[in-house]
């Protein structure tokens, strides 16, 4: 009997991400324009057959010092990496704050962004487009730049009794230059000794060991300089 493939699946342990079932690790790039955010380039496929475990798993360094970045080397061990998770309580849905809007419902849960940059552009941002969404060339134009939040907090629907619009792409990890895994396609988290993540169909995770709610990303890398391909 030929053996079952492994659903995809990334646990979180006190050292490394462990990342099961085959999912692909691209290279994910935040194009900017005039200093803004403004799109993704999801690149080129990481060869990772060198790294990947007997059992098909691949190891991804979360303290921010492997010197085999993306993948764990073991320096964790080394270096005393504390990574206990702290990251907020519940699903979304419970934190969520509801912003409105007119033909659109937004929602934003602050205690999960990444600080990614694409909610706002040029003097302006999501937060202050959600009261001119009667205008449908600024509502588009808001839910374009939800969209393109990497960490799921802000979001958005079309009316209150409708599901959030979200991507149901293939399960993905994009590794961003200096900054953090962008997750996609909905990966389940596992928290090895601890509570799960909600699944959902994006999350940004730490890989600069500095998050104040790892195994989620808050930003720190940009403020500490993390430095990694």
């Amino acid at each position: 009997m030929s053996e079952q493939p492994t659903s995809p699946q990334i646990a979180v342990t006190g050292g490394p991400l462990i990342v099961s079932g085959d999912v692909p690790l691209v290279r994910a790039e935040i194009v900017v324009d005039e200093k803004h955010p403004v799109a993704w380039n999801f690149g080129d496929e990481v060869d990772a057959s060198e790294y990947a475990k007997e059992n098909g798993d691949v190891w991804l360094c979360r303290c921010g010092h492997s010197k085999t970045k993306p993948f764990c080397d073991l320096t964790h061990r080394e270096i005393g990496f504390d990574g206990t998770p702290n990251h907020p309580e519940g699903t979304y849905a419970d934190r969520a704050k509801v912003l409105g809007g007119s033909g659109v419902v937004v929602e934003d849960d602050r205690s999960i962004c990444a600080h990614a940059g694409f909610c706002a552009k040029h003097r302006d941002n999501v937060w202050k487009m959600v009261g001119r969404t009667e205008d449908e060339a600024v509502r588009n134009e808001m839910t374009d730049m939800i969209d393109r939040c990497p960490s799921g907090a802000l979001t958005y629907r079309p009316s209150e009794d409708a599901p959030h619009v979200e991507s149901n792409g293939s399960a993905r990890i994009g590794i961003v230059p200096d900054g953090p895994y962008v997750v996609t396609g909905g990966v389940p988290m596992e928290i090895k000794g601890g509570d799960d993540v909600e699944t959902r169909q994006r999350v940004s995770l730490c890989r600069c060991g500095g998050s104040s709610i790892k195994p989620l990303c808050d930003g720190t890398h940009e403020k500490i300089g993390f430095k990694a391909d």
